[in-house]
């Protein structure tokens, strides 16, 4: 059978108390909505279907797939009724799983333990053992331990209610059955809704087994409904992530001090300080030392490389045998050669330095190209912005700039030049040559110090 998926997202989530919906709050800088659908397309569903309602707009403006088919749930009714909506959109001949948008560490693993369970008269429901299983639904087996019923904590007796395995709502069936079981299903409760679960009695009365496919992973199917269970997951998941980072060798001085937004991949004897955050996709050479503080968005370095503490690297490229910071801000579209030193309170922007090339205090560098074995003293800047424009510097190679210069683009540096400190370069330099742009110094007799006038 075709698979596809019905991921349901139209709940208010009041509790979040945000304006923002319930499955855009983010799990490791993506919303949680987005995970859920990660791991759908990784079962090569043939179609996700998204039940929207509450902040709907936002939440089809947060997802730019043309293989989601939405339907919007006006009325939240509850689950069955949300379900219901999909329904003539579904093939009878699929396999359907049901998934929630605020769910979003359901894994790819377990969701293929339930859909293999699945036939033309077995469905499939995931449970799990809680130790406190106390305002969730029990699982109620046979002797043949498939499922017969669920019953709400409410509704459930003593000896019902001493049963560990909960309902997680997450289940597999054919779509044939699950179209006639939710056309069925009435609201004829105290909350006048209509429950999903209800079509686990009547796949028992149409003598289909209701296969329970347990998890012992409680993160994984644990349902976000406030923002105190958003950073309980999100720790959760950001704990497991540093561990399998150790795992592979990778070195933490504490696995519960790092932020892993996006993807990171890291060499051999990679060693990360504290609260390091590592955002999109973030590349670590063998053998590099990340220091405390730093933050890596979509970078990649090479072997060898030292970012000392309290610097920014974003969209750049940082060559092997590097050493960065401390407080250092490596700005989009800069890549710097291997041995370059880029020191304290040194920002860089959309630049290219060369082999060898040091930038160690102070300075700001934007708009450039640097060559091999430079050396730029503490407090230069490059002027590459009049007010409207930017414009391009060049420095040859082995050029030395000395101490609070400016360099005014567009300007090119010679190969071999010298600029003296405190010069302000507004015309290209000759190569192998001193340049310098000084006024006079002068000493004046018989100057006095203001004083402040007594009132």
């Amino acid at each position: 059978m075709n698979l596809e998926v019905v991921i349901l997202a139209a709940g208010q989530g009041k509790r979040m108390k945000s304006a923002k919906s319930k499955v855009l709050h983010e799990i490791a800088g993506k919303p949680m909505l987005h995970h859920v659908i990660e791991t759908a397309q990784r079962l090569n569903s043939q179609k996700t279907h998204i039940i929207y309602g509450h902040g709907g707009e936002q939440v089809r403006q947060s997802i730019d797939d043309p293989q989601i088919d939405w339907t919007e749930q006006t009325d939240q009714l509850g689950t069955g009724h949300a379900v219901k909506q999909v329904l003539p959109v579904l093939s009878e001949d699929s396999l359907v799983l049901i998934l929630f948008g605020d769910v979003p560490m359901i894994s790819h693993s377990t969701l293929e333990n339930l859909i293999k369970e699945v036939n033309d008269q077995q469905m499939a429901l995931l449970t799990i053992d809680m130790q406190d299983p106390t305002g969730y639904g029990r699982i109620i087996r046979n002797s043949d331990n498939n499922i017969i019923r669920i019953v709400e904590h409410g509704d459930a007796t003593e000896q019902e209610r001493a049963v560990t395995e909960i309902n997680t709502g997450i289940m597999a069936v054919g779509g044939r059955q699950l179209k006639k079981w939710v056309s069925n299903i009435k609201n004829d409760n105290k909350q006048s809704e209509y429950y999903l679960t209800d079509i686990i009695e009547m796949a028992v009365n149409d003598q289909v087994t209701v296969k329970g496919v347990s998890t012992d992973d409680e993160v994984e199917v644990t349902g976000i409904n406030d923002k105190i269970q958003l950073q309980k997951i999100e720790r959760a998941h950001q704990l497991r992530q540093a561990e399998e980072l150790m795992r592979n060798g990778v070195t933490l001085a504490d696995a519960n001090r790092i932020d892993i937004r996006g993807k990171l991949t890291a060499g051999q004897d990679v060693s990360i300080d504290i609260n390091v955050i590592c955002e999109g996709e973030v590349t670590i050479g063998d053998r590099s030392v990340i220091g405390p503080n730093v933050i890596l968005r979509n970078v990649s370095i090479a072997d060898d490389v030292t970012i000392h503490a309290n610097s920014v690297l974003e969209d750049a490229r940082v060559g092997s045998g590097s050493r960065i910071g401390p407080f250092a801000r490596i700005r989009p579209e800069t890549e710097l050669s291997d041995n370059t030193h880029i020191g304290n309170f040194v920002e860089i922007k959309k630049t290219t330095v060369g082999q060898g090339s040091k930038i160690n205090h102070l300075s700001y560098v934007g708009d450039s190209e640097i060559g091999s074995g430079v050396n730029i003293g503490a407090g230069t800047i490059t002027c590459n912005y009049d007010g409207a424009n930017k414009f391009k510097t060049v420095i040859g190679d082995n050029v030395f700039v000395g101490s609070d210069s400016q360099l005014v683009a567009p300007v090119t540096i010679g190969d071999g030049a010298t600029i003296g400190a405190g010069s302000t370069i507004t015309r290209d330099t000759p190569d192998n040559k001193l340049t310098l742009s000084r006024s006079k110094q002068i000493s004046i007799d018989n100057w006095q110090r203001p004083v402040k006038t007594k009132k």
